[in-house]
């Protein structure tokens, strides 16, 4: 008999495509989706894959475990931004009151003996006194306020308190840098998406990526370890390779910048998010002041997985996917040409001065 695994959150593409390639692994036997709305691409016909419309904040979600037999949750209902219809409010009732439900179920279900759940690295925050890179280990020297990073610290401390209940049960949460991909469910992804991006006066974080395909895999990963009778319990930071600056993800989309002093950027913020163009939020705010770049040693060491796209080949493919901005990227390089070339005409000594200086001699 294979593993009977529980998706939460299948209502977003990301979601509903982890349920779709957890089937496919076959050490699986059922997959069941859970979340308020369907996914709108659905979770297919296929046997041993199921979709169950309940909400994790509700009770009934201990049922849904327990009449399944349900060995490893997969907890991916932890967002930043809300579905159409909702508000800020019911992403941090979901984040927070939603894994509170939900582990108190499986705490409740002895049949569980798998929790994964989705994290962020804005649980280090961002802030100018940070370490240049964080591991796993590093206290945040600025925990964050508000906002999604607040609900993650919050997530994992319930979790933490779960792992000491139930030791039974091995426990993995994965700190995903920003995420890119064919969703394009992220603040971040919103930002890029302007035509003018907004940046701080004097700062060029170091960002990075990670892929949304990677993020399947180490999930896959992760939940499959179940065959080789391991299971790498513990946080973990998932990241690509390399950092790129801002000034330089701005280039590469052919999009200006608009630089603004730090106290009216909070403004600008502000307004974007009341006309609905970008949730340009105090953290999003932090992380474009900062930036944030995290050690990823643990992932390869203990977990083993090693990403197929570094954060330079995320954002390329993120690049293809985006209609052109006003200064198209080819139409840039192809300007730095043209002026390096005048560049070197003009400091090139004529023939005629060549001529002089001789003469002079």
């Amino acid at each position: 008999m294979g593993r009977i695994v529980l998706v939460t959150g299948v209502g977003r593409r990301l979601g509903a495509r982890v349920a779709r390639e957890l089937r496919e692994d076959p050490g699986v036997e059922r997959v069941i989706g859970v979340d308020v709305v369907p996914p709108d691409e659905g979770l297919g016909e296929r046997e041993g894959l199921e979709f169950v419309r309940t909400d994790i904040r509700q009770p009934t979600i201990a049922r849904v475990l327990a009449e399944r037999a349900v060995d490893t949750v997969v907890h991916l209902d932890v967002h930043g931004r809300p579905l159409a219809g909702t508000g800020r409010a019911a992403v941090k009732e979901t984040n927070v009151i939603g894994t509170m439900q939900l582990l108190g179920a499986c705490q409740k279900v002895p049949e569980v003996r798998r929790f994964v759940v989705k994290s962020s690295t804005s649980v280090y925050g961002s802030a100018a006194r940070d370490p240049a890179i964080f591991a796993e280990s590093t206290p945040s020297r600025a925990l964050p306020s508000g906002g999604f990073a607040k609900d993650l610290v919050e997530v994992e401390g319930y979790v933490r308190g779960f792992a000491r209940r139930r030791p039974d049960v091995s426990v993995t949460v994965l700190r995903f840098a920003q995420v890119l991909g064919t969703s394009g469910d992220s603040p971040l992804a919103s930002y890029f998406a302007m035509p003018l991006l907004p940046t701080v006066l004097g700062y060029d974080p170091r960002l990075q990526f990670v892929h949304e395909r990677d993020v399947v895999e180490v999930l896959r990963l992760v939940c499959g370890e179940h065959r080789s009778g391991t299971l790498s319990a513990g946080t973990f930071n998932i990241a690509g390779d390399g950092v790129l600056l801002l000034s330089q993800c701005a280039r590469r989309l052919g999009r200006p910048t608009v630089p603004v002093l730090l106290p009216a950027i909070r403004w600008v913020g502000g307004a974007l998010r009341s006309v609905g163009v970008s949730d340009l939020s105090p953290e999003q705010i932090r992380l474009l002041t900062h930036g944030r770049v995290v050690h990823t040693e643990q992932m390869r060491q203990v977990l083993g997985f090693t990403p197929r796209y570094s954060t330079a080949d995320t954002f390329a493919e993120f690049v293809a996917r985006q209609s052109e901005g006003l200064l198209p990227p080819r139409t840039m390089a192809q300007a730095v040409d043209r002026l390096e070339e005048a560049l070197r005409r003009v400091n090139q000594p004529s023939p005629a001065g060549d001529s002089a200086a001789k003469e002079a001699k």
